[in-house]
């Protein structure tokens, strides 16, 4: 009897017991996968692949929606000249990207995305949409409903420029993580509006230093994009910056500890 109480209390306390805070085991974001050193295409699942190999933080990647709703993943508007959003997708199957992949899908990559994957983020950028407001929070509406099938065991961040769809996101998903992109909001309206990151332009931190600040006062995770040189990626750290942002993972990486990090439930 004694040995069963005993194991009741531990399994009770286990289940109350608080998940330490999410922390990345390094700052540094593949900016749309590690795909520069190796000439990878740019958000190709080969480029996400070896952004997970190097053990990066994150690795960013932009999702669209073509004609007929299906999600894929592409920076530009256009594929092959072909208008992704007025384009279906079994018409832009047939331009392959340049290592021969097809136009990935968001499910691809995401399923890409899990598997052995212990401590990179995916980190989903939903561009926005040129065919009004209501499609944008269609576009939303379908990559939440898509995760939510798929239910994966790590943590994706969601960025965008578009600030309605930042707020959809957070609607639907109260507890995504969500970082605002555009760089026109002050920490402190993220933080009104439940929005956990900023992620800005280096450009919109040398304006506003003050927001830097601010954000840490606030526990607004700070994100910087795109940035390239090794001094300027150093000078970022020494600010505190949580994150960076850039095409050369590898540059970032160097001298880095690339341990498993702990995750939350965001």
């Amino acid at each position: 009897m004694r040995n069963f109480l005993f194991i009741t209390l531990l399994l009770l306390s286990c289940t109350t017991m608080k998940v330490p805070a999410y922390k990345p085991a390094n700052p540094i974001v593949a900016h749309r996968g590690a795909f520069k050193k190796n000439g990878f295409p740019e958000n190709s699942i080969a480029s996400l692949r070896e952004a997970i190999r190097l053990g990066c933080a994150g690795s960013e990647f932009d999702v669209r929606m073509s004609a007929d709703d299906s999600l894929v993943i592409n920076h530009d508007p256009h594929h092959k000249k072909l208008e992704i959003e007025k384009t279906p997708y079994a018409e832009l199957i047939p331009h392959p990207l340049s290592n021969g992949e097809k136009l990935p899908t968001l499910r691809e990559y995401l399923l890409a995305g899990v598997k052995d994957n212990i401590h990179t983020d995916l980190v989903l950028e939903i561009k926005p949409s040129g065919l009004g407001a209501e499609r944008a929070r269609a576009i939303v509406d379908k990559v939440i409903s898509l995760v939510k099938e798929l239910k994966p065991s790590y943590r994706i961040v969601y960025i965008s420029f578009d600030y309605n769809m930042c707020l959809r996101l957070l609607e639907k998903m109260p507890k995504a993580h969500v970082q605002y992109l555009n760089g026109d909001k002050t920490p402190d309206q993220l933080k009104a509006d439940g929005i956990r990151g900023m992620d800005y332009s280096y450009n919109v931190y040398k304006k506003h230093p003050e927001w830097i600040t601010r954000a840490k006062e606030l526990g607004i995770v700070l994100n910087v994009w795109t940035v390239n040189e090794p001094s300027m990626i150093q000078d970022f750290l020494k600010q505190g910056f949580d994150l960076i942002t850039t095409n050369e993972p590898e540059e970032g990486l160097k001298g880095e500890t690339c341990l498993p990090a702990g995750r939350d439930e965001g």
